[in-house]
């Protein structure tokens, strides 16, 4: 970013899987803020907050209470009031029996959960005009999951995100690794190189090679065609195909438009 009117890149950490998705679409929904990820506990916010990661950011919204330790987010705060170009930190909880302690820890703001659209706004705008210059932010990348490890992948790396239960899933050449946002929160902060097929997926378009349409309609996403295992077939939904179709051809030249 590189003037104020540039969004904030912001890191929501909320062990509360329909808070933190919830505070996802209300910082992408505001236009103010673009979120490059969401973790949900304490080990996986200190793995990005206090290595490279960091300077990929403007903003953490942290919360208080995670995993169960009462000040985890505290104290997170703590450690970071001592890191040089540390970003803002928001603390986002239910209580506010901590509000101030952490302006003594220099926090940015404090929200009260549950989250509304004004007072997220507010608080964006807060922070706008607290670092009214932001140096250029590194490139958005996707934090994913691996075990107790943390994998980082730019954009163009990712083939498709899928949603599974309660959680999604990233698919990429490297493997497939856990996230923790849900397909919404993804598509409102990644942009339009993702398209949605299926309620389930949302895929790359420029990985897509292959559309096949036989009973089902579905794509072919990775490196190469089917005979080529590196990829994944992924089902299109009925209702979404003919767009999905239309877009692909629109910018592909070879074939004549038939009806």
């Amino acid at each position: 970013m590189s003037d104020a009117g540039g969004k904030l890149r912001a890191l929501v950490v909320e062990d509360e899987w329909a808070a933190r998705n919830y505070l996802v679409e209300l910082l992408d929904g505001s236009g103010l803020a673009e979120v490059t990820g969401g973790v949900a506990s304490a080990d996986e916010a200190r793995a990005i907050l206090f290595g490279d990661g960091r300077s990929a950011l403007d903003v953490v919204f942290l919360d208080v209470r995670l995993s169960g330790r009462r000040d985890e987010g505290l104290e997170i705060a703590r450690e970071m009031a001592a890191l040089p170009h540390a970003p803002l930190v928001v603390l986002a909880t239910a209580f506010n029996a901590h509000a101030i302690e952490a302006y003594d820890l220099g926090v940015a703001d404090y929200l009260l959960k549950p989250f509304t659209e004004q007072r997220v706004e507010q608080c964006l705008q807060r922070l706008r005009a607290r670092r009214p210059r932001l140096e250029p932010a590194g490139p958005l990348r996707i934090a994913a999951r691996r075990h107790k490890s943390l994998v980082f992948f730019d954009r163009d790396e990712v083939w498709a995100f899928e949603a599974a239960e309660r959680l999604t899933r990233v698919h990429t050449a490297r493997g497939v690794f856990d996230v923790d946002l849900s397909l919404s929160a993804i598509e409102a902060s990644i942009g339009r190189a993702f398209v949605r097929v299926h309620r389930n997926w949302l895929v790359n378009v420029a990985h897509i090679k292959e559309l096949e349409r036989d009973s089902e309609t579905r794509v072919w996403v990775g490196e190469g065609l089917p005979t080529d295992p590196r990829g994944i077939h992924v089902p299109v939904a009925r209702e979404r195909a003919p767009q999905l179709r239309d877009m692909l051809l629109a910018s592909a030249t070879g074939l004549r438009r038939t009806t």
